[in-house]
């Protein structure tokens, strides 16, 4: 057992961050080799004014792919609680249940992007209860008869223990060269007894920086120096045997990488997925 975390091995699944870095014939091909390759999620950053707002993007993606779609993920800070619930509940509808709400507190700097958009600066305390808010409409929404998957991203104490309550599943916001022992005191101090599943965010793959996933600065050098689990090796075969050992050391089940690397992954994808 890791801390409160049941030690079952979960089916491995895999998602791809897939922002809208080109012309749309280029995106809408990328993303049906997708659908063919194993990937079980496209997902979509929510960074505003640098690409088309994620809800719209989201349900195309649905469409083409016929695969299950997400936020990765949601600001709250940005977004009011009930128009950001009502939004994912319509993404759940139009998508026949294919749609996850990834939601955290925001990026790293957030409060500057508040400021530029004219937005009120929210206290950090206050971050973990607006996350509470969307979730609590969210549900209403959804009533009795539907209940869409709640992903959410975690980094302090309050927005840990609001997931450990109420998420279905977990990434961690960890530094891009936090070790790997210090991920693991991480993934033990959470109280994972409601047995959510463990996201695990992977920007760095070889010498790929994914964008939106990592900051412009990443050496990925570094983050692979540092035994960092925000790195994994472009071979497949050793891509495989680490996925594994993650899954097999940590809980994690669900992997998330870039869309520039998904190509150079799919084979290790198609062997693993639902493993």
């Amino acid at each position: 057992m890791v801390g409160h975390q049941a030690r079952e091995n979960r089916p491995l699944r895999f998602g791809v961050v897939a922002p809208i870095m080109t012309d749309m014939p280029t995106w809408r091909d990328r993303l049906r080799g997708l659908a063919d390759s194993g990937y079980s999620t496209i997902l979509m950053p929510d960074v505003p004014q640098w690409q088309p707002a994620p809800g719209p993007a989201l349900a195309v993606a649905a469409t083409i792919t016929g695969l299950r779609v997400g936020t990765w993920v949601y600001a709250s800070p940005v977004r009011p609680a009930w128009i950001t619930a009502w939004e994912a509940h319509s993404l759940s509808v139009l998508t026949d249940g294919r749609f996850e709400m990834g939601i955290g507190t925001g990026r790293p700097g957030i409060a500057d992007q508040l400021r530029e958009l004219g937005l009120p600066a929210t206290p950090v305390g206050r971050r973990a209860s607006q996350v509470r808010e969307v979730v609590a409409a969210l549900r209403d929404l959804d009533g009795p008869d539907r209940r869409t998957p709640v992903v959410m991203a975690v980094g302090g104490a309050k927005s840990q223990a609001l997931a450990a309550e109420l998420a279905d599943t977990v990434t961690f916001v960890m530094p891009q060269i936090e070790t790997r022992a210090e991920t693991r005191q991480r993934v033990e101090r959470f109280d994972n007894r409601r047995g959510a599943e463990l996201a695990l965010h992977v920007p760095v793959v070889g010498e790929s920086v994914a964008a939106f996933m990592a900051g412009p600065d990443t050496d990925p050098a570094a983050v692979r120096a540092a035994d960092s689990l925000a790195f994994l090796p472009d071979d497949p075969a050793a891509a495989a045997e680490e996925i594994q050992r993650r899954r097999e050391e940590f809980g994690f089940s669900y992997f998330v990488f870039g869309v520039d690397v998904a190509g150079a992954l799919a084979p290790v994808v198609a062997e693993l997925a639902g493993r």
